[in-house]
């Protein structure tokens, strides 16, 4: 079913969201954020769940991990009741000890991928010195942190896959609004994710835009409303390349990146949603051209 809704102009969305009656006659619907944190070329999403309940998803590389502490702080985030890595890679798990080691988690879920680097050594070693429980993710998992969501995880890893392969995917639902978190999957998970209920109003792009993913046929499937992509302007591998953002358009979905926007938060009641960006996507031409 094509639950794509007639879309209007961000500041307009924004202000019938605010202004629109409650869904429940005199009581507002409770608010669930989400915030897509600019960590250059990596990975970090904060959600405060309807129920108050926080939930990290990676924290970018390791000189992101001040960023990410700090945009905590200033949400007055004092600790966070799910943390997942969605796997090993030093552009998603490098900032995790810098937050373990400033604010308490309570728990973690994992991908169960190993690796064998530094940064991968560094995790587990701060993991184990704050005696966090973990738990490592299993396709089809439901994850209950909040009665008012549905989270649920469709891919993680298994057999002889690859980091990226292995990556955590997230289907979170608040009502009629739904996110879509597909971390680094390639087009292999891709293939086998549309047998899944992958539509979503809200999508982050899988691996930042690289070739390796965002195939037409998953994009038509999500058949996102807004696509989210996390990258560094200035990154050497290219992101994102021309065949993603060919086929966003394709699907007719409003494209947003940390790379031109900086931090991008959405604010859903699980009715409708509204999407504000830090800054305006001409802020890097603006600082040249100053």
């Amino acid at each position: 079913m094509n639950k794509r809704k007639k879309r209007l102009p961000v500041f307009i969305f924004c202000l019938l969201f605010l202004l629109a009656p409650s869904p429940i006659q005199g009581e507002r619907m409770p608010e669930m954020l989400v915030h897509f944190i600019d960590v250059g070329q990596g990975d970090s999403i904060l959600i405060q769940t309807p129920s108050d309940k926080t939930i990290l998803i990676d924290a970018g590389p390791p000189d992101a991990g001040e960023k990410v502490t700090s945009y905590l702080k200033e949400q007055q985030v004092s600790e966070i009741d799910l943390l997942v890595a969605t796997h090993p890679d030093i552009d998603h798990i490098g900032g995790l000890p810098k937050v373990i080691n400033s604010v308490k988690v309570k728990k973690i879920l994992d991908s169960g991928k190993l690796h064998t680097t530094k940064t991968y050594a560094k995790y587990i070693r701060t993991v184990r010195k704050h005696d966090i429980p973990v738990t490592i993710a299993k396709q089809g998992d439901e994850v209950q942190l909040d009665s008012k969501l549905d989270i649920r995880v469709l891919n993680s890893h298994s057999g002889f896959k690859s980091n990226n392969q292995s990556s955590i995917v997230l289907k979170i639902t608040y009502g009629k609004i739904d996110f879509l978190l597909t971390s680094d999957v390639e087009k292999s998970q891709e293939k086998s994710l549309l047998k899944e209920n992958v539509e979503a109003e809200i999508m982050k792009v899988a691996h930042h835009g690289s070739k390796t993913s965002s195939s037409l046929a998953f994009l038509k499937k999500v058949n996102p409303q807004a696509a989210i992509l996390t990258y560094h302007v200035e990154n050497d591998f290219g992101h994102p390349v021309d065949r993603v953002i060919s086929n966003l358009h394709k699907v007719d979905a409003d494209i947003y990146s940390t790379a031109m926007f900086g931090d991008v938060v959405i604010t859903t009641n699980g009715e409708d949603y509204f999407l504000l960006p830090e800054r305006n996507p001409f802020y890097n031409l603006d600082r040249e051209a100053g």
